[in-house]
């Protein structure tokens, strides 16, 4: 059976994840299929809107419907670091990238639904969405500075912007949040329960704008707990340096400063500034693309350090959580390490857009 589901019914065009024993993980022949159909229904004048969702066990069985995307093929890049030099995970990183910038950037409006666990990869094609739905299941997390990565498919883009240094505390933590918390932050664009997801799906495919259709289904969300600590989380992460912001939640004292750091000391010290950089430099881009640009440069290099094959090794494949990170200690990663990283590739080795 397909990986994605692509179909186009009536008004819409219909992107469905279908990998479900994977939480709909991406492969290199999904976002293949996905970057087609979206080149296919861009000048097709049937096609008025695009939903990006995942779709359903058909046999109904709750835990192979838990989460939209989990993130990307994170065993095909490691195995590629270890045994062809980072070529095939470069491959997949171009194409995903060049997907992710291409709902960017697209011209009819996409509704990417959020329903469940989004992370990684799977941000990556709906943080880019016109519309993004979250719901009573959405858990939406960054969380590569865990497995030696950084928060990539754009997030130095969306992470960056976002109000009071939140993107940093995502970036650095790894933290999830639900549904609410995704509107609170802006992550969202609407809220909506999942029982009435359905009803919102038939309604775009059958021609009304996607916009007055959420607007009439969605409900207020609850409070987002987050947002208790939104000053704390202004003030301890307004350092650019990872040793000043470890500094000041060493320095605060307070339960939610000691969960933070010590959950912050578990994470790759070098992916760690990686990320502070890139939502730095980011902020300074024209635009997306060279978001983008910037990201394939980083991911080409991240890829092939040892603290990525380190980090899925203890994350993913022993599940012992316990990497040894190298450097291990935030001050052994020096501005001229970040340098290399975030050089120039050669001319014909750069990132560019579809």
């Amino acid at each position: 059976m397909s990986e994605v589901l692509v179909r186009a019914e009536a008004r819409a065009g219909v992107l469905s994840l279908n990998r479900p024993r994977a939480i709909h993980a991406l492969t290199l022949d999904m976002v293949r299929a996905m970057t087609a159909a979206l080149l296919a229904w861009r000048d097709d004048p049937a096609v008025g809107a695009v939903m990006i969702d995942h779709a359903v066990d058909p046999a109904g069985d709750p835990k192979l419907s838990r989460g939209f995307c989990a993130g990307g093929d994170i065993n095909l890049l490691r195995q590629s670091a270890l045994s062809d030099g980072g070529a095939a995970g470069r491959r997949f990183f171009h194409e995903e990238y060049q997907l992710n910038h291409l709902i960017f950037a697209y011209g009819k409006p996409v509704v990417a639904f959020m329903d469940g666990i989004t992370m990684g990869g799977g941000v990556g094609i709906s943080g880019p969405a016109r519309w993004r739905v979250a719901t009573e299941n959405t858990k939406l997390a960054m969380p590569e500075s865990g497995i030696g990565l950084f928060p990539d498919v754009g997030g130095g883009w969306y992470l960056s912007r976002l109000s009071g240094r939140l993107g940093q505390y995502l970036a650095l933590t790894g933290a999830r949040l639900d549904g609410a918390e995704c509107v609170w932050a802006g992550l969202a664009t609407h809220y909506l329960p999942a029982q009435s997801l359905p009803e919102a799906k038939v309604r775009i495919i059958a021609g009304e704008a996607p916009e007055a259709v959420l607007n009439a289904l969605s409900i207020a969300p609850p409070a987002p707990a987050l947002a208790d600590h939104a000053a704390d989380i202004a003030c301890l992460f307004a350092g650019y340096r990872l040793e000043d912001i470890l500094a000041a939640l060493e320095e605060d004292g307070g339960s939610f400063a000691a969960r933070t750091l010590a959950t912050i000391r578990t994470k790759s010290p070098t992916t760690c500034k990686v990320a502070l950089r890139q939502l730095a430099t980011s902020l300074t881009l024209p635009d997306f693309a060279a978001n983008m640009a910037m990201e394939y440069r980083i991911g080409s290099r991240v890829l092939m350090l040892p603290d990525f094959a380190e980090g899925v090794r203890a994350v993913i494949v022993d599940k012992d959580n316990a990497p040894a990170w190298n450097p291990p200690r935030p001050e052994q990663v020096t501005e001229a390490m970040l340098d290399a990283i975030f050089a120039p590739l050669p001319a014909h080795e750069e990132w560019k857009p579809l």
